[in-house]
């Protein structure tokens, strides 16, 4: 008999999305190391108690949170900052806030904290470390003073989250390639806006270059970005008012079944937190 194969167990995962809440109502997304249990907030547009709730649910010990990015202005990203870190130090966790210097700028939110926090800048192709993980942050299009997406990578492992853009940039589509979780924006279905009841000129701006991405280019997005790697794409942002939780999960959906990829489609909940 020949000498024994040592095959090296199956390593898990390393990182884990956990979607809190994601909605025009506010917004707030945590990327964990599972390895490490050290954990990245991304926005917080919720109240403590909200984002405490869904920690919970999500077995996420918030004291663990050693980082908050921030990915523009507008205040369903921002209103709960305050509150978030101020919780967060009565639990032991200081987090560094990362905000670009325009974003701080127009911000409210973010000066009423600025000299409570660690409160660093960063720019489009930067690198921010995070424990052992490194978010790489790149531009989106939208109607705020800066926008930003990131790809969060550690071992290997990627996750990738964009939302509040109206076109997919070029550098989102590179640094969204190649990732085991994309969370995509999806905001609204193009029927539903157009026949509801919000008036033109929002119409116009939703549906715009600076707007939200609809079910349709959501999907559009997911077909250039399918991989081996890819596991699992969340459809964020989803609108109360202009879609239905159904349609982006189907949009989603449709692309895999159609390129025969064994990827799960999901979406993000605006009351209830889902984790990847």
């Amino acid at each position: 008999m020949g000498e024994p194969v040592n095959i090296p167990p199956i390593q898990p995962p390393r990182l884990r999305l956990h979607v809190i809440a994601s909605g025009s109502k506010g917004n707030c997304s945590v990327i964990e190391d599972a390895a490490t249990g050290e954990c990245a907030v991304v926005d917080c547009g919720i109240s403590f108690n909200a984002f405490r709730a869904g920690c919970e649910e999500c077995g996420i010990d918030p004291s663990r949170v050693g980082a908050v990015l921030v990915t523009h202005e507008h205040t369903d990203h921002t209103k709960g900052l305050g509150v978030l870190t101020r919780g967060l130090a009565r639990l032991g966790a200081s987090p560094v806030v990362y905000a670009s210097p325009a974003v701080h700028g127009a911000s409210a939110d973010l000066q009423a904290i600025q000299d409570a926090v660690d409160l660093r800048h960063f720019s489009a192709g930067d690198d921010i470390s995070i424990g052992r993980v490194r978010a790489h942050a790149f531009r989106t299009s939208h109607d705020a003073a800066e926008s930003f997406g990131f790809l969060f990578g550690c071992e290997g492992d990627a996750v990738g989250f964009m939302t509040d853009t109206g076109v997919v940039t070029g550098e989102a589509a590179e640094a969204l390639s190649r990732c085991r979780i994309l969370a995509i924006e999806a905001n609204h279905d193009l029927e539903i806006l157009a026949h509801g009841p919000y008036p033109a000129f929002l119409k116009a701006r939703i549906a715009g270059e600076h707007g939200h991405l609809s079910n349709a280019q959501s999907a559009d997005l997911l077909s250039t970005l399918l991989c081996d790697e890819l596991e699992c794409v969340v459809g964020m942002h989803v609108s109360l008012n202009n879609n239905d939780y159904r349609l982006p999960r189907e949009a989603l959906a449709a692309v895999l079944e159609r390129e025969g990829h064994p990827a799960r489609a999901l979406v993000g909940f605006q009351s209830r937190p889902v984790s990847v």
